[in-house]
């Protein structure tokens, strides 16, 4: 199992220094989220790669509907290369209650997922490096003439993870397609956190349909900082269930000075590994 910390922070001055902090504690990812309106998570992430060496970079989660894909394939390929091969690209539909109507954004669940489909089929397109032509209900590219920049640097694509509601088959078709699964539950008109049972189901079918192709099985949560012992009892039932990733996501406190303090001790205090 691999280990990423979400930076869940309001300011973007002190996200490369905890990234730094991260890499030298031992954790294998930081991911920051893409909100609609509020730190820009690739310029970010740039700055982060600049002073780390090894950690990996990405977002917890970007929802592709609220970008153009040609945009946000030239950031996220940026970020691979000047990383030299470290992006991660998090997908899903986002949630709306984050800003979508504040500036106009789709809410439309059924037009958020053909954006998301259309958005995928552009970017990894874009990333190719070679002259590419797309007609969809949604978008349309047709090739540029002037020099395209370099394709990211992990082939054949910076890895996609993606959001897959448990139970939907088009939702888990889309997300086996790619590169990782993101969980989510349906449940009482919501979404809630798969259980270690489902969890064993997911990476059965994960097995079934990838074979054995390299497939990435993330789960969120949060485990005991000052324990190291303790993070890592919690952690393992979901290891030994089939996820490849953990990533810690501590939101409590976003915003403010205490917050930063707890992320900064967690960031310290290393991941969860036995």
């Amino acid at each position: 199992m691999k280990y990423g910390t979400v930076l869940a922070v309001a300011d973007p001055r002190p996200i490369p220094e905890l990234a730094q902090a991260a890499e030298d504690a031992g954790w294998d990812a930081v991911f920051l989220a893409d909100p609609v309106w509020g730190v820009a998570p690739w310029v970010t992430l740039a700055a982060c790669a600049s002073v780390t060496e090894r950690i990996r970079l990405g977002t917890m989660l970007t929802p592709p509907s609220a970008w153009r894909p040609w945009k946000l394939a030239a950031e996220v390929a940026t970020l691979d290369n000047l990383s030299e091969g470290r992006a991660i690209l998090s997908v899903g539909l986002g949630a709306t209650d984050a800003g979508f109507d504040n500036v106009g954004e789709e809410t439309d669940r059924r037009v958020r997922a053909q954006l998301l489909d259309e958005g995928l089929d552009v970017i990894t397109g874009l990333w190719s490096g070679r002259p590419f032509g797309y007609e969809g209900r949604h978008y349309t590219v047709t090739p540029i003439d002037f020099p395209p920049p370099p394709p990211p640097v992990q082939q054949p694509r910076v890895p996609i993870w993606c959001v897959g509601a448990w139970g939907y088959r088009k939702s888990m078709d889309r997300a086996l397609r790619y590169d990782g699964l993101l969980p989510n539950v349906p449940s009482d008109g919501g979404m809630r956190t798969a259980t270690l049972d489902e969890v064993e189901e997911m990476a059965a079918l994960i097995r079934e349909r990838k074979g054995g192709e390299p497939y990435e099985l993330i789960i969120e949560g949060v485990s005991p900082g000052d324990d190291r012992i303790k993070a890592a009892e919690h952690v393992a039932p979901w290891a030994d269930a089939g996820a490849t990733w953990w990533v810690e996501s501590q939101w409590d406190g976003f915003g403010t000075d205490e917050g930063l303090a707890q992320l900064r001790a967690r960031v310290d205090a290393g991941p969860p590994r036995p």
